[in-house]
């Protein structure tokens, strides 16, 4: 019995000897492991510039050089440059966190006044091609793998729709053979006749395949690149596409040059240093917002979850004090872009960031396949697909809503109005 119950499965299906053997390579050898900087066939290449500029300096920053003077200099300046952002993530800048709270509420109010906008994720696969240590979607994981059908797909927008959410955010796991480009642009065609603004977190794609998508009515794309630090991504992802990790970071420049109107940005916060991966991802969205001015950009500020069938990697601790504190540094250095706290974090800590520097939540959340229904109307739903991750904040659509408002915020649920 004990055998059996260290076997491990792919779609449903015990893995062959062969497999098996493979796994056991992919995690002892790494000389068994493909090249995560170099390109595989038929994946587009850009220009590197930006790449590698924000590799160059997070491996360059210092953190522990910064002092309690460089921290007041910036907070003192109407507009910070990239070193009083460094110093502004130093520990130098921790005892100044309610200085720094008091400096992003006022960048917030003066950007975004007091509105908060609301949005709903939709998974519709977890099938996922990728070895990703960390992620409860990956390939070898022993979970119920689904995809939903066009049927369903239609079913769970409608539940949806009827909530009063007006954004979705389309999110799929990583398997271009079982989510095909064509499979995730119908899904678009099905969330615009639900939803006002259609929002992807899937797979990276090339320029061709982000026009393709775009035509088929989302806008919006957010890609996770997990870790900045390349030698730490290397270690974190053992297989597939995901484990190359310049075709990842370039995804949404891709993603622009294919039309979109916008892109998301993050990082897994507690895979490596979340110091360093607060500093690239703020400098990757810094560098863009240059060469693409008029794009519109938002940072997500995860930590790492709980997932199925795993006793989990070491996170290194990044407490909500510290999650507060990047935050802070976001707004302050960006204080034109977005900031999104996803259902990951509590009720309590949502409540309060909303007022300080975050612009965005999700609600009535689920990371399961087909799911929604039962979310919303309380009952058995049988047949769905197993979540990526552990939630910390449940609230529905309506609890939410009414919640921020009690809190003196303005929900919205659309910001965006398309003419012509």
């Amino acid at each position: 019995m004990e055998e059996q119950k260290n076997q491990f499965f792919v779609d449903g299906k015990q893995l062959s000897e062969a497999a098996l053997k493979r796994k056991h390579e992919l995690e002892n050898n790494p000389e068994s492991r493909t090249d995560p900087m170099k390109f595989m066939p038929g994946m587009d290449r850009i220009d590197p510039a930006i790449r590698n500029t924000v590799i160059d300096q997070m491996n360059s920053y210092d953190y522990n050089k910064y002092t309690d003077m460089d921290v007041r200099r910036a907070l003192r300046k109407r507009r910070i440059d990239i070193e009083d952002f460094k110093a502004l993530l130093s520990p130098a800048a921790f005892p100044h966190l309610n200085e720094m709270a008091e400096r992003a509420r006022y960048d917030t109010a003066r950007q975004f006044g007091n509105t908060v906008y609301m949005f709903t994720p939709l998974y519709i696969a977890n099938y996922c091609e990728n070895y990703c240590i960390y992620c409860g979607f990956n390939c070898y994981n022993d979970i119920h793998r689904k995809q939903l059908d066009k049927d369903e797909i239609r079913h769970e927008m409608e539940v949806i729709a009827d909530t009063g959410i007006e954004e979705i955010l389309i999110l799929t796991g990583e398997s271009k053979k079982r989510s095909s480009v064509e499979y995730i642009g119908e899904a678009c065609k099905l969330a615009k006749e639900y939803f006002r603004n259609v929002s992807l977190e899937v797979y990276p794609g090339n320029i061709d395949d982000y026009k393709y998508w775009h035509e088929c009515g989302a806008d919006y794309v957010t890609v996770f690149q997990e870790t900045y630090d390349a030698k730490k991504y290397e270690t974190l992802h053992l297989l597939g596409h995901k484990r190359i990790f310049p075709y990842r970071f370039e995804a949404q420049e891709r993603a622009l040059l294919g039309g979109m109107r916008g892109v998301g940005f993050s990082a897994l916060l507690g895979l490596s240093d979340f110091r360093k991966d607060a500093l690239a991802t703020g400098l990757h969205v810094y560098y863009l917002q240059r060469k693409y001015p008029w794009a519109e950009y938002s940072l997500s500020c995860p930590r790492l979850r709980p997932i199925i069938n795993n006793e989990k990697i070491n996170p290194l601790d990044v407490g909500e004090a510290q999650l507060t504190q990047i935050l802070c540094a976001y707004r302050i250095f960006l204080p034109f872009a977005g900031i999104v706290v996803s259902s990951r974090e509590t009720k309590r800590f949502r409540n309060g960031i909303v007022k300080i520097a975050a612009t965005k939540v999700s609600a009535g959340v689920s990371t399961g396949i087909g799911d929604h229904e039962a979310k919303y109307t309380h009952t058995e739903e049988k047949g769905t697909g197993d979540e990526q991750f552990e939630i910390a904040d449940t609230r529905s659509f309506d609890s939410m809503y009414s919640d921020l408002s009690d809190e003196g915020m303005q929900p919205v649920t659309n910001d965006y109005v398309y003419v012509g």
